[in-house]
């Protein structure tokens, strides 16, 4: 059977919020522009705590180096169940590493206590959490309303959607970072071997946090490609045009 293969999603915060929201987040919450992870002034809009950053991230030879370097000596994830500091997938669906990564932001750490009973997002964290890693990336593939969700948001982008042709040469990928259970930050990426650990954030610290942000800017390698960051948050998002106001 051909591999299962969705439309790409533009990384803007109108699609990625419609289609949280879509699949059953507490409207509450937001994604948001992140101009820079460096500008303390432009850091300064954003509203926080800020739970989670979706990072598109350019896959250039160095990015891909180090990825194999520390892949190397890593077994394949086998946890599931309740005592799971995070929620992890395995991504098996061609080009749905946008919406993978939606689901890494939402069904993680403080996220998880804004989602409606019953929803999408209910059915898929009730169904996957106890399944280990290669059942629990099938509950994505069978589930219409997940596929249907994405597909929709897909198509609500500026631009025009990517043919399958040219979605194979974009050469991006999409990462989440985000607060665990246990206060640490983990790096989830549908494409590695499992979630990963990068260490205790203190309890005052959120994910745009001298450590949280860090951490994203890593994935800029100076080789050139996209490199774009949304926040998700609580609060109302103050457009560029405000935000340029207000400099």
């Amino acid at each position: 059977m051909p591999k299962k293969t969705f439309t790409v999603l533009e990384n803007s915060p109108q699609v990625m919020t419609h289609l949280a929201h879509t699949l059953g987040l507490n409207p509450g919450l937001s994604f948001y522009d992140i101009y820079s992870l460096t500008d303390a002034e432009l850091l300064s809009f954003i509203p926080r705590p800020a739970l989670a950053l979706l990072v598109i991230i350019p896959m250039t030879p160095t990015w891909h180096a180090a990825r194999e370097v520390e892949d190397a000596d890593k077994g394949l994830y086998e946890e599931s169940g309740e005592q799971e500091p995070v929620i992890w997938f395995k991504q098996t669906i061609g080009h749905a590493c946008g919406s993978i990564g939606l689901l890494h932001c939402l069904l993680n750490g403080e996220a998880a206590k804004h989602i409606t009973p019953g929803s999408t997002l209910d059915e898929i964290r009730n169904a996957a959490l106890p399944l280990k890693m290669v059942d629990r990336a099938k509950v994505l593939e069978d589930s219409a309303a997940f596929q249907a969700a994405h597909q929709e948001a897909a198509a609500l982008g500026d631009t025009v959607a990517p043919s399958l042709a040219e979605q194979d040469k974009l050469g991006q990928h999409f990462v989440t970072f985000v607060k665990g259970r246990d206060g640490h930050l983990w790096e989830l990426e549908g494409s590695r071997k499992g979630p990963l650990d990068r260490g205790e954030l203190g309890s005052d610290e959120d994910m745009l946090s001298e450590r949280g942000v860090g951490q994203a800017d890593e994935g800029r390698t100076g080789e050139g490609g996209r490199f774009e960051v949304l926040g998700h948050c609580a609060g109302r998002e103050l457009g560029l045009v405000e935000i340029l106001a207000l400099l």
